[in-house]
């Protein structure tokens, strides 16, 4: 039986062969992590995203075909699950999520693992610097996660879509199943308060790519709201009304 490190890296991917090995070289450079694992969902790239993460040092998982956001967390944390019990080891990681496209700013994560490391609070959610790159939407669909999130739980989050956050396993787990695709984030929140966890929010210095305002841009926003919008509506019922085979698929 051994002693785990103290931190998994998980980057869901898709389509991310250009940006994917720099941010797996920053997961990788981060105290206290030993442990990234690419969740290739079905990026349909000739597995260029995959080899190159393999490459990086990284373990890479996969979908068959896009399975979306969601579903791609839940596959990554399965697969550090399963490494744990190969290791026998005597505690879970903590399970760090971050985007595929913060390249080397992926190594500015550490300030979201500190305060799960010692308790001061079950999960963490990065607050991003304003971005270098031009670009993004009119937030549409940040204000209808906040407006969401403030009236199931009274949160104010700043920045309610970020992908970067720590959590504890047992927090994770309490949280299952996460909604589906791009609502990922928005019910992950919702639920974990819900389940009487501290949630604190962290500035951290990371970079990625913004999305632009081509028509491919706008269709990539509008399933970004149906996800946000299905996650809190799926939450606004009672627990016990909710249909039990739901899986956010």
């Amino acid at each position: 039986m051994t002693n785990a490190a103290e931190t998994a890296v998980i980057i869901p991917a898709y389509r991310e062969a250009e940006r994917i090995g720099a941010t797996v070289d920053g997961a990788r450079s981060l105290p206290g992590v030993d442990l990234v694992v690419v969740v290739d969902d079905g990026s349909a790239d000739e597995g260029r995203t995959a080899r190159i993460a393999r490459e990086h040092g990284a373990i890479v998982v996969g979908h068959g075909r896009n399975r979306g956001k969601g579903a791609a967390m839940e596959t990554g944390a399965a697969a550090v699950a399963a490494i744990e019990a190969r290791e026998r080891a005597e505690r879970p990681r903590m399970l760090l999520f971050l985007d595929a496209d913060l390249e080397r700013t992926a190594a500015n994560a550490a300030p979201l693992i500190e305060p799960v490391r010692s308790g001061e609070a079950g999960m963490t959610i990065a607050i991003l610097p304003p971005q270098r790159s031009a670009g993004g939407g009119h937030g549409f669909v940040v204000r209808l996660a906040k407006d969401g999130i403030r009236r199931a739980v009274g949160f104010e989050a700043t920045q309610p879509l970020s992908g970067q956050r720590c959590l504890s396993r047992e927090v994770f787990d309490a949280a299952l199943p996460l909604a589906h695709g791009f609502g990922a984030e928005t019910g992950l929140t919702i639920d974990v308060l819900r389940n009487g966890v501290r949630v604190r929010e962290v500035e951290a210095d990371f970079q990625h790519r913004v999305t632009g305002t081509d028509f491919a841009a706008q269709v990539h926003r509008g399933r970004q709201y149906r996800d946000v919008a299905l996650a809190l509506g799926l939450r606004s019922v009672p627990a016990n009304l909710r249909p039990q085979t739901w899986r956010g698929r």
